[in-house]
C-alpha cells in the first residue's frame, strides 16, 4: 500500500500537493496527520476534489511507501512518523529548507521554491500530465497562498510561470479570490488589536524584531492576521505568540533572508521557510519564550559591521611639524582631502583640505600644520559599530574618522565609505530581499561557489590555503585583477594575482611553502612569483601565482613611471586601469569569496563598457589607451564616450610624446597577441594614436595588410603545423615592410623595441623580400633549399606579399618539402662499396633532390639510385 500525508493543519499548499501528487501515485491513499485549516476544509467539502481516508481506516500493516509532500520535517506529520520504519520507503516532494529532524527518503524532489504546488506544476508540464479546471484551481490556491499572491519576498519567477500556465489550463481566479479573501470575525479583530497593543520592537544587530502576543479560545486558522498585522508596521520580522487553551501557537514573518523563519522555528519543533512559518509548543510564560525566540535570533544574525569591517588601512598621515605647503602637496599626489596628523607616533588630529588651501592663502604655507589640526574631531576604535559611526558622523558633519588604538592610528572611515555601506544596506532591503533564489546575493556580492565551479580544484585549493595564511599573519588577502574579471564572465584565466594587506614577499614564501611551489621574490616591486606545477589534460603544467603587496602610486610627471608605496586594498584597486579590473575578491576565511566592487566594475562587465578610474587616467599612463582598445576588442566591450573623449585629450596635449621605456612595446605586442589586428588598427586610427607609433603610418594601407595577414596567419592556424610561433612580430613586420630602412629603425627604437629583436626583425623582413625574388618558378628542389634555413615567422610573412602560386609553394614546403628525408643511411652505402668521404654528401644531396622531385619513394629506390650514380659518375 502506498500512502500520501503532509503536515499537521494541512493548508491550501499542502493539499494541492497531496491531490498533485495523488496524480503522480494513482493507486496511493491520502491520509492526514490533522486537521485542515478553516478556509481549506471549506473548499474541500465544496468541491471534494480527491478522497481523504483516516489513518484508522488504512491497514498500516500493508504500507510499503509513504509520499511526504510539503514538509521533510519528522515532528510535523504526526502519528504517520512512526510508520517511517525498515522496509518502508519514502518519496518526499518539498520546498523547505533542511532541519535536523529531516525524513530521510529513498526518493526525494526538494527545490527552495515560493510554493510546492509550482513544483509539482513544473512536472506536470514536464510529463504533459493532464489536469483540468478545478486541479488547476487548488494548485493556483497553494500557490497564492503560499506566496501571498505572488507579493511576499519568497515568490520566486518560477512561482509566476507556474501561475500563468494553470490559467491556461482553467483556474479559475474568482474561485482563489473568494477563498483567499476573508473577512475579521469579531473574535478576530479583537485578537488583532490585542496584538497591536503588545508588539514591542527589539534591535538585534541592527535588524528590527517586533513580537505580539495575545490569546484565542479556539483553535483555528489566524495566519491572515498575521499578514495584516505586517502590512501595517514597518519591521525586518514579526513573530506572534497565541494563547490556546493548553499550548501556544507561533507564526513567524521575514522580509529579510537574515532572519529565517524556518530556522528559527525548527528549535520550537516547528518548521516553515526563511520568509515564513510556524510552530506549535506546550504552555510556558510567554516572557521566557519570548527571552528564547531573541537568543536563538541572536546566533542566527551575523554581527553588525564594525569599523575594522569597513576602514581604510594603512593611513597617509602626517607629522604636526611638517609646513602647511608640504602638506598640499602630499594631498595633492595622493588625491586625498583629509589626513590625520600625527605627534611622536601618536594621533594629534584632523587636517583638511580646506584648511590647508585657506592657510595659503593668507600666506600661511610655512607654518606647521600641527597648528590648524581639528584636535577634537571624533574618533572611533576598531570595534566601534557602524551604525555609531554613521550617526555620529552626520551629527558632527565630519566626513573622515580616525580609527584609533592606544592613541596610534589603525585606519579610516571615509564619507565615502558610509554611504556604500548605506547603498548595500538599502539594496539589501528593499530588492535583494525579493529574490527567493538567491537570498545571499547582495551589492557586497559572495562567489564563493563561484569560485568552486569555475577554477580547478588544486587552484581553489590554493585560494583557500592563502585565505588561510593571511589569516594566521593578520593580513587582507585578495584575489584581484583579470582574474576576478574573467570569473565573473565566466572565461578561463590562465593565472591569478593575489594582493596582500601587509609583506607580500613574506606571504609568497610561506605560501609557497604550503602548496609545495617555487618562488622567486623581487625586492624592488614588493612581490613576488609562486610556480606551482599542476596536471592537466594529463600533462604537468607551470602554474603561475603573481603575489604583490597593497600598493598606491603617484606620476610625478605625465606620462612618467609610477612612485608606488604600501597601501590598502582600496587604493590598490584605484590605481588600476579599467572598472572592470578593478575588482577584488576577499580570500580569508571569514569572508572568503567577498566581491569588492568600489568603482562600478560588475555593471561595467554586465554593459560591456571600458571605463577609466579617474580622468587624468590617460595622462599619468597614456599606454591605457592602446589597452583601452585592446580589451574592448578582445572581449567585444565598447569603450564609453567620456573614456573616448578623454584619450583624444591626452593625444591633443602630446602626453604620448614623453613617453619611454618598454610600455608602448609590451602594450603593442599584446594588442597584437590578443585581438584581430586590423580592426584594433583602425580604432588606433580613428583616435589618432597611429601617427604616434610612426607619423607615415597614416598614410599607408595598413589595415588592409593586416586583414591580409590575418588571413593568411588564420590560414596557417588550419595547417595544424607542430612549430610555435609569434603573430605579434609578424603582423609588426607587416608594418615595417612598408617604411624604409631608416624609418623602421626609427619606429622600433620610438615604440622600445630590444636591441636584438629589432635587428631580427629587420633581418627577418630582407630575408623575406630576398627569398620571394629567388623563388621564381615552382620548382620543390629550388624552393626546399631558399626555405629551409628561414624561421617561421619569416615564412608566414613571406606568404602575406607572395603571389598565389608563391603562397602555395611554401604552403607545400611546411606541410611536406621540409619533412622529406633520405631513408639511406651511411652503412647502406658501404654496403654497397662506397668509402666515406666528401662523396657520401654528394650523393645524399642528389638523393634528396630527387626524393624532393618525388622520384624515389623507397629505401630500394634509393640503393638503386646511389649505384646508378657510382657506375654512371665515379
Amino acid at each position: 500500500m502506498q500512502i500520501i500525508t503532509t503536515h499537521l493543519n494541512a493548508d491550501f499548499d499542502s493539499l494541492a500537493s497531496c491531490m498533485a501528487a495523488k496524480k503522480l501515485y494513482p493507486q496511493a491513499v491520502v491520509v492526514l496527520p490533522g486537521s485542515m485549516e478553516r478556509r481549506v476544509k471549506l473548499f474541500f467539502d465544496t468541491f471534494k476534489p480527491f478522497e481523504i481516508k483516516k489513518l484508522k481506516e488504512v491497514d498500516t500493516e500493508k504500507i510499503k511507501t509513504i509520499i511526504v509532500v510539503d514538509t521533510r520535517s519528522r515532528g510535523r506529520i504526526g502519528e504517520l512518523s512512526h510508520f517511517l520504519r525498515p522496509g518502508v520507503k519514502v518519496h518526499l516532494y518539498d520546498h523547505h529548507p533542511s532541519g535536523e529532524d529531516d525524513i530521510k527518503a529513498d526518493f526525494e524532489i526538494v527545490d527552495q521554491i515560493g510554493a510546492l504546488a509550482s513544483l509539482f506544476t513544473e512536472i506536470f508540464r514536464k510529463k504533459n500530465i493532464i489536469i483540468s479546471p478545478m486541479e488547476a484551481t487548488l494548485l493556483c490556491l497553494g500557490i497564492y497562498e503560499e506566496t501571498g499572491s505572488l507579493l511576499f519576498p519568497s515568490t520566486t519567477p518560477r512561482d509566476v510561470e507556474a501561475v500563468a500556465y494553470l490559467l491556461k489550463k482553467g483556474a479559475n481566479l474568482n474561485l482563489v479570490s473568494q477563498f483567499l479573501k476573508e473577512e475579521l470575525s469579531k473574535e478576530e479583530i479583537t485578537l488583532f488589536n490585542e496584538l497591536l497593543n503588545s508588539l514591542e520592537e527589539h534591535i538585534i544587530e541592527g535588524k528590527r524584531i517586533n513580537i505580539a502576543h495575545g490569546t484565542m479560545e479556539s483553535s483555528q486558522d489566524i495566519s491572515h492576521i498575521a499578514h495584516k498585522v505586517m502590512d501595517i508596521i514597518d519591521t525586518d520580522a514579526l513573530f506572534i505568540i497565541i494563547g490556546m487553551e493548553d499550548k501556544l501557537l507561533i507564526i513567524g514573518r521575514s522580509n529579510i533572508p537574515e532572519i529565517d523563519i524556518g530556522s528559527v522555528l525548527t528549535t520550537f519543533g516547528g518548521g516553515g521557510h526563511w520568509a515564513a512559518g510556524s510552530a506549535t509548543i506546550k504552555d510556558m510564560p510567554v516572557n521566557l519564550l519570548i527571552d528564547e525566540l531573541l537568543n536563538i535570533i541572536k546566533n542566527q544574525i551575523k554581527p553588525l559591521r564594525v569599523a575594522k569591517d569597513l576602514m581604510t588601512t594603512p593611513v597617509i598621515s602626517v607629522q604636526w611639524t611638517t609646513p602647511i605647503k608640504e602638506v598640499e602637496k602630499t594631498m595633492t599626489k595622493y588625491g586625498i582631502n583629509a589626513m590625520p596628523v600625527l605627534r611622536d607616533g601618536k594621533y594629534m588630529g584632523i587636517i583638511t583640505r580646506g584648511v590647508v588651501e585657506k592657510a595659503i592663502f593668507h600666506g600661511l604655507q610655512a607654518s606647521r600644520v600641527g597648528d590648524f589640526a581639528t584636535t577634537d574631531a571624533y574618533t572611533a576604535e576598531e570595534d566601534t559599530p557602524i551604525m555609531e559611526i554613521e550617526k555620529n558622523m552626520v551629527e558632527l558633519n565630519q566626513r573622515f574618522v580616525p580609527i584609533l588604538k592606544d592613541e596610534k592610528i589603525l585606519g579610516v572611515i571615509t564619507r565615502t565609505d558610509i554611504l556604500r555601506n548605506l547603498y548595500e544596506e538599502l539594496i539589501r532591503k528593499f530588492k535583494l530581499s525579493q529574490i527567493k533564489e538567491e537570498p545571499s546575493e547582495e551589492v557586497r556580492r559572495n562567489v564563493a561557489n563561484l569560485l568552486q565551479e569555475f577554477f580547478p580544484e588544486e587552484v581553489y585549493n590554493i585560494l583557500l590555503s592563502a585565505g588561510e595564511l593571511a589569516d594566521e599573519l593578520e593580513y587582507g588577502a585578495y584575489l584581484v585583477g583579470g582574474s576576478v574579471r574573467d570569473l565573473l564572465m565566466r572565461v578561463s584565466s590562465p593565472d591569478i594575482d593575489i594582493v596582500v594587506e601587509g609583506d607580500g614577499i613574506k606571504f609568497a614564501k610561506k605560501l609557497s611553502e604550503r602548496i609545495k611551489g617555487k618562488v622567486t621574490p623581487h625586492p624592488r616591486f614588493a612581490t613576488a612569483r609562486i610556480i606551482k606545477e599542476l596536471i592537466k589534460n594529463g600533462k604537468t603544467i607551470d602554474f603561475h601565482i603573481d603575489i604583490a603587496t597593497a600598493r598606491t602610486e603617484y606620476y610625478e610627471s605625465p606620462a612618467s613611471l609610477p612612485k608606488v608605496e604600501t597601501s590598502s586594498i582600496k587604493k590598490d584597486l584605484y590605481r588600476r586601469d579599467f572598472t572592470i579590473n578593478a575588482l577584488a575578491v576577499k580570500l580569508n576565511a571569514k569572508d572568503f569569496g567577498l566581491l569588492l566592487d568600489f568603482f562600478g566594475g560588475q555593471r561595467d562587465i554586465k554593459d560591456k563598457r571600458i571605463r577609466v578610474l579617474h580622468n587624468l587616467s590617460f595622462v599619468e599612463d597614456p599606454t591605457r589607451a592602446i589597452r583601452a582598445i585592446r580589451f574592448a576588442e578582445k572581449l567585444g566591450f565598447r569603450i564609453s564616450k567620456h573614456t573616448e573623449n578623454l584619450i583624444k585629450l591626452a593625444v591633443r596635449m602630446g602626453i604620448f610624446d614623453k613617453l619611454k621605456g618598454s610600455r608602448l612595446y609590451e602594450e603593442l605586442m599584446l594588442l597584437f597577441k590578443e585581438t584581430i589586428p586590423h580592426n584594433a588598427i583602425k580604432r588606433l586610427k580613428d583616435y589618432g594614436l597611429l601617427k604616434i607609433i610612426h607619423p607615415k603610418l597614416e598614410e599607408k594601407e595598413i589595415k588592409e595588410l593586416l586583414t591580409k595577414a590575418y588571413e593568411v596567419i588564420q590560414g596557417v592556424e588550419l595547417l595544424f603545423l607542430k612549430e610555435k610561433y609569434h603573430v605579434e612580430f609578424i603582423y609588426l613586420m607587416v608594418i615595417l615592410w612598408q617604411l624604409e630602412y631608416e624609418e623602421r629603425v626609427e619606429l622600433l627604437e620610438k615604440i622600445s623595441v630590444p636591441e636584438h629583436l629589432s635587428k631580427k626583425l629587420i633581418s627577418d623582413i630582407e630575408t623575406a623580400k630576398k627569398s620571394l625574388k629567388l623563388i621564381d618558378e615552382y620548382d620543390p628542389v629550388k624552393i626546399y633549399h631558399i626555405l629551409k634555413s628561414l624561421n617561421m615567422e619569416t615564412l608566414i610573412l613571406m606568404m602575406i606579399y607572395s603571389q598565389k602560386w608563391q603562397k602555395q609553394a611554401i604552403s607545400f614546403f611546411l606541410t611536406k618539402l621540409r619533412f622529406i628525408k633520405p631513408l639511406i643511411k651511411g652503412e647502406d652505402l658501404k654496403k654497397i662499396g662506397i668509402k666515406p668521404g666528401p662523396i657520401y654528401k654528394e650523393i645524399f644531396e642528389k638523393i634528396m633532390n630527387e626524393k624532393l622531385r618525388g622520384n624515389l619513394q623507397s629505401k630500394e629506390e634509393e640503393i638503386a639510385f646511389a649505384k646508378k650514380l657510382i657506375i654512371s659518375n665515379y
